[in-house]
């Protein structure tokens, strides 16, 4: 079995609450908030806005591998303060991304948990640590809302 990994990320930004709560829960800001050579085109037709079960098809290209679908499901939301991203099908055999925003004094907190695993037991715990780990750190530290 491949290792379970968390990566955290917290991010402040200079705006409100409504303006954040707005950007992070459309789903077609995600191209705005992820490195411009790291693509994650939706090819399902989605809403404005995010709702409880709502699953969003993505086509990715992984290295070596070639393309590959990535559903993902919106489950948990607590309108206003935070949401999970679930992969249902994709290259890990585990993701839960956890999206969370605070209001503070000035401006807003975000708060992002990745928790994943690869398949592949020991080989997957290996491209975690060589490669997959690096990725996941850039695209969660790519600043939010520029």
């Amino acid at each position: 079995m491949s290792r379970i990994s968390h990566l955290v990320r917290e991010q402040v930004i200079p705006t409100d609450l409504d303006r954040a709560w707005e950007f992070i829960s459309t789903p077609k800001n995600l191209d705005h908030s992820t490195p411009e050579n790291l693509s994650f085109p939706i090819v399902s037709d989605i809403p404005a806005g995010i709702f409880d079960g709502l699953l969003i098809k993505y086509q990715i290209s992984i290295p070596f591998l070639g393309g590959q679908t990535w559903l993902s499901e919106i489950q948990n939301i607590q309108e206003r303060r935070s949401f999970f991203d679930v992969q249902h099908v994709g290259p890990y055999r585990y993701l839960h991304h956890y999206h969370e925003i605070t209001e503070q004094p000035e401006d807003i907190r975000f708060f992002h948990l990745v928790t994943s695993a690869l398949p592949l037991g020991p080989l997957g715990t290996l491209a975690h640590a060589l490669y997959v780990k690096s990725k996941l750190k850039r695209i969660i530290a790519y600043p939010i809302m520029q």
